[in-house]
């Protein structure tokens, strides 16, 4: 009863107007130290932290907290991004002049006292640890209780002063001044615009932190496991320096992938690092702001190391290793006839610039393995940390599909030779660092692309001669088996999706990659680009991708009759600013070859898309075909549905079905047209409203879901007519009232649950907890 006392006072002084500050605490609870909170993963409380605290942390916290985008960079994803706390410093900054020092968990602080020393507030008690300082000096426990204390108002839609934008001022208060976040924001308790947990939920995290807030260290891995990691480590640190250039290879591809062994039982996820020690001692991670920079050691080892983060969507990069892989790279690495002389430097010039690093390595065996994992190496500029945001990503269309050159093809001897000789114009903005200066660097990389272009039609020339071999031969068939050959890509506005198969209907503009397209998109996206950069750095990685966009986008045209490119290329680059169309009609210029392949129709583009998709067939991946089920054919007349209605529709709504006690899940992606994307300051400028179109798919397709439907099978019909019949906001406001979960609805949670669920039936080892940052308000 007195400990209840005590509490009560405190709270009640905290939640006063009296200011208290750091002294104030110190003189409460003494002063604050890093606290060891590490338990065994079998003792009694680190099985109540796996059993009753992770779980709501992960379903009910994590959904906001998981990532780069993470409020005050705060991730409740792991036990060390919850003792790492708080900061201000923004990650996302589309307008700091100078880049930022990096603040990567797991890689560019080793303990809690190093964050706290970058400026990392904790979330947790930090000072006298008793079950009332616990609560009282915890920014977590007072977060969950101020929505206890004041839950959301009862309406529809909440008001202004909630604040979901993506660049909206951040509450960052450490524990000391978390009273004048009650005073002035009693509304911004957590989960933020979301309803409070349960009771349940409630008492077993303060029980939790009132006992001191333990955590579990990681389980040792079992022995069949470990001799996985073993024979893997073991492969990729050998002596030789073949291995050692290949190793490196692999490495600047993969470190983003969530590697596993699917042969085993448990489903456990590594990161491969670079480690200042080798295999059979304690990992020491390397820290660079990219993979190919200069690691300052006279040895790198290559490492595989647990990942012990919640599995989010936006960030999962699933990747199997098993004895068939490494037979696989084997022969593409080491087997292969090359050899290599001496290892390269880590000099910035040209460790960003593969086509250097990398010239030893036979152009066959690096594009085989790209395309071996092609969704993987597409996927990590969707979900690595370029993802993020509406400049990083109006490079590129909301819908269109993907196919690559034939490996055979494209590692002739004449290519070989052609790009050894190109490697000075296929530099890549990574060279100038995290501090560009953007209009002077784009003129170099402009006249640098308009020379390699121009490079590259002479010898398309001289290869294609009469167009013998420029039809769907051109194509990778995945050598008959891999379901790579053929990817569609879906942007959601400021996130996006990499799906396999020909998805959707026929898409405005497709690409056809070649292996040095792949290789830059990847070196400029994925590991040359720095969150962290000032903006120029941003800047110039934007105005890069639109030489590679427009570069994958040509080679898709060269397939087309050579009287019908032009008119396409027009009509996809409407109202396109005059510099850009002299660059245009100067490459299309440049090839002149005509197609092999004959068409018969008035519609060429549409008549390649089905002579590509039956040249594919035997690879394309069905996974998102919709099937006959009766709800399946209401919803897919919503692809008919007029403009004016497809407007009112977020970019990513997921509908969940019941059907006598079972479920089904589907997809409603709204796609944005655009006269052309090459503007990245005048979105709407550019948008071409009328022709929006919509994709409806099985499963959950996009990671940020911005609306959540729920419908029992008899409703569908009446769901789907409402919808075709939306004209304004307030029958979109209707239809939500009536089939929406809302992020106000009071069994909002349930439905996330359920929605969980429904998931994991659909996408297996690819699930991943949504995001719930960009759920609508309306």
């Amino acid at each position: 009863m007195k400990n209840k006392l005590v509490l009560l006072f405190i709270i009640t002084l905290l939640s006063g107007c009296a200011v208290y500050g750091i002294h104030q605490y110190d003189s409460l609870f003494g002063k604050a130290s890093i606290q060891n909170r590490k338990v065994d993963s079998d003792s009694v409380q680190g099985r109540h932290f796996s059993q009753s605290v992770q779980p709501i942390l992960e379903s009910r916290c994590v959904v906001c907290h998981g990532c780069y985008d993470a409020p005050c960079q705060l991730k409740l994803s792991s036990t060390q991004g919850i003792e790492r706390g708080i900061s201000k410093q923004l990650v996302y900054d589309g307008s700091r002049l100078l880049a930022e020092k990096p603040n990567r968990l797991f890689i560019d602080a080793k303990n809690t006292q190093d964050w706290r020393d970058r400026g990392f507030s904790p979330v947790l008690n930090e000072r006298l640890q008793s079950p009332e300082a616990n609560l009282a000096g915890s920014v977590l426990y007072n977060s969950l209780l101020l929505k206890q204390s004041y839950p959301l108002p009862n309406n529809h839609i909440l008001s202004k002063e909630f604040d979901f934008s993506l660049e909206r001022s951040q509450t960052c208060a450490p524990v000391e001044q978390f009273h004048q976040v009650q005073n002035n924001k009693p509304l911004s308790g957590m989960p933020y615009g979301l309803p409070a947990i349960n009771h349940a939920e409630f008492k077993a995290i303060e029980h939790w932190l009132k006992t001191g807030s333990k955590m579990p260290t990681l389980d040792k891995l079992n022995i069949d496991l470990q001799q996985e990691v073993d024979k893997w480590e073991a492969f990729l640190n050998q002596d030789s320096l073949k291995h050692q250039l290949a190793s490196r290879y692999i490495y600047e591809h993969w470190f983003l992938a969530h590697i596993y062994f699917p042969s085993r039982d448990e489903t456990i996820f590594f990161k491969l690092v670079r480690s200042k020690t080798p295999p059979g001692q304690a990992i020491e991670q390397i820290s660079t702001r990219r993979p190919f920079e200069d690691p300052k050691v006279a040895r790198i080892y290559y490492r595989l190391w647990q990942d012990p983060a919640t599995i989010l969507a936006k960030t999962h990069l699933p990747l199997a290793l098993n004895d068939k892989k490494i037979t696989r790279l084997y022969k593409q690495f080491i087997a292969a006839d090359y050899e290599v002389s001496e290892l390269p430097d880590y000099d910035i010039e040209s460790a960003s610039n593969p086509f250097k690093t990398f010239k030893q390595i036979p152009v066959k065996s690096k594009y085989q393995f790209m395309l071996d994992e092609a969704q993987l190496i597409i996927m990590g500029f969707i979900k690595g940390p370029v993802c993020r945001g509406q400049v990083a990503l109006n490079v590129i269309n909301d819908h269109f599909w993907v196919m690559f050159v034939d490996p055979t093809l494209n590692s002739s001897l004449d290519v070989n030779q052609f790009l050894a000789s190109q490697t000075h114009d296929l530099a890549l903005p990574a060279q100038e660092q995290s501090n560009a200066l953007p209009i002077f660097s784009w003129l170099k990389y402009a006249k640098s692309q308009d020379n390699y272009l121009a490079a590259k039609s002479e010898l398309a020339n001289k290869i294609f001669k009469q167009g013998e071999h420029l039809n769907t031969n051109l194509l990778w068939h995945g050598e008959g088996i891999n379901d790579n050959a053929a990817l569609t890509i879906f942007r959601h506005f400021d996130s996006a999706t990499v799906l396999k198969g020909f998805v959707g209907q026929a898409p405005k503009t497709a690409w056809v990659i070649d292996y040095a397209l792949f290789e830059r998109i990847h070196y400029l996206l994925v590991a040359g680009y720095d969150v962290y950069g000032n903006v120029g750095h941003q800047l110039l990685t934007r105005l890069y991708m639109d030489f590679l966009r427009m570069e994958g986008e040509s080679s898709f045209l060269a397939l087309l009759p050579s009287k019908d490119r032009e008119q396409i290329k027009t009509h996809w680059y409407r109202g396109a600013t005059p510099s850009l169309i002299n660059f245009l009609q100067k490459n299309h210029q440049g090839f002149e070859q005509e197609t092999g392949i004959e068409y018969v129709t008035k519609d060429p583009q549409k008549e390649l898309y089905q002579k590509i998709q039956k040249t594919l067939k035997p690879v394309l991946n069905t996974q998102y075909k919709m099937d006959q089920q009766q709800d399946s054919m209401a919803l897919l007349q919503l692809e008919n549905i007029p403009p004016a209605a497809i407007n009112l529709l977020p970019q990513v709504s997921f509908i969940m079905v019941e059907d006598d006690d079972k479920h089904r899940g589907y997809s409603v992606l709204h796609h944005n047209a655009h006269f052309n994307i090459t503007s990245l300051l005048n979105e709407k400028g550019q948008r071409a409203y009328k022709e929006d179109t919509i994709s409806i798919l099985p499963g959950f397709v996009g990671d940020y879901p911005s609306a959540i439907w729920y419908l029992e099978k008899h409703q569908l019909n009446d769901f789907v007519e409402q919808l075709q019949t939306m004209k304004i906001e307030s029958d979109y406001y209707a239809l939500k009232s009536q089939y929406g979960i809302r992020r106000t609805h009071a069994d909002f949670w349930y439905y996330s649950d359920l929605l969980h669920r429904i998931a994991k039936q659909y996408k297996g080892i690819e699930f991943g907890l949504f995001d719930y940052n960009r759920l609508e308000n309306r």
